[in-house]
């Protein structure tokens, strides 16, 4: 079994056996939650956007969207969904150089979660100088139930697409942090490959105070996308905010 970098060999497959299919339903809550600027949202910065399924939503809800990702193999997979004449740009966090400015940012799927504490402080602010005013930011992160969750259920095993898998967590819950590997045999002829991982646990206050810092009013933190405001037992949290 060989080890890779990071969405490398696992882009071809993450679709498949990765991936949440609640893009769709996703998308429409952005939709809603939008619905009432004055101004109206019509270009969309897909930060951390992976294969391209949330910008393939919103594009087929009318929205022009840009994509950002560091990973060349999944925005080769985006490219392919997307089309040539989105713009996708490869490049790591903070850095975000796409020209705004857009009306809304977003980031999905727990993308952000792989930043350190600095760079998530500073990813947010590199947003802020991209959006026009009062424009949104949108995104979800883990949980302290998600960590909890992750601690007491190490491990998860299955097969799609042709694909069998192995998700196994390691939480530091003094450090904030899971490292996972990603284990994917090939079912019709055992070739495998496997990936790390490592995940970090924001701390509502630390986010907080990373969005008042960027300039950015906190309206609501719900649950996955939901209109239900996140509590205790939430493992995914959306958080919706605007620049001032």
């Amino acid at each position: 079994m060989s080890g890779v970098d990071a969405y490398t060999r696992l882009a071809a497959v993450y679709d498949e056996i990765v991936v949440d299919p609640t893009y769709d339903r996703w998308a429409v809550f952005l939709h809603e939650t939008w619905a009432g600027d004055d101004a109206g949202v019509h270009s969309v910065l897909d930060v951390c956007c992976g294969t391209g399924l949330m910008a393939a939503e919103l594009m087929a809800l009318g929205y022009q969207v840009a994509g950002v990702d560091s990973s060349a193999a999944m925005l080769a997979r985006a490219r392919e969904l997307l089309g040539a004449d989105v713009v996708l740009v490869e490049e790591a966090l903070p850095s975000l150089t796409p020209e705004g400015p857009f009306d809304a940012a977003v980031s999905n799927f727990d993308g952000l979660n792989y930043l350190t504490p600095d760079d998530l402080r500073a990813t947010i602010a590199a947003v802020a100088s991209r959006l026009r005013p009062r424009g949104w930011l949108v995104f979800d992160l883990h949980t302290d139930a998600m960590m909890e969750f992750t601690a007491a259920n190490p491990a998860v095993e299955g097969e799609a697409g042709g694909q069998a898998f192995a998700i196994r967590g390691v939480v530091d819950a003094d450090a904030r942090t899971c490292d996972t590997t990603i284990e994917v045999t090939r079912v019709r002829d055992g070739d495998s490959f496997a990936e790390h991982h490592r995940q970090h646990f924001f701390a509502d206050e630390v986010v907080r105070g990373f969005l008042e810092g960027a300039g950015f009013d906190l309206l609501a933190r719900t649950d996955e996308y939901t209109s239900q405001p996140a509590g205790p037992d939430t493992l995914r949290a959306t958080w919706i905010a605007r620049l001032r």
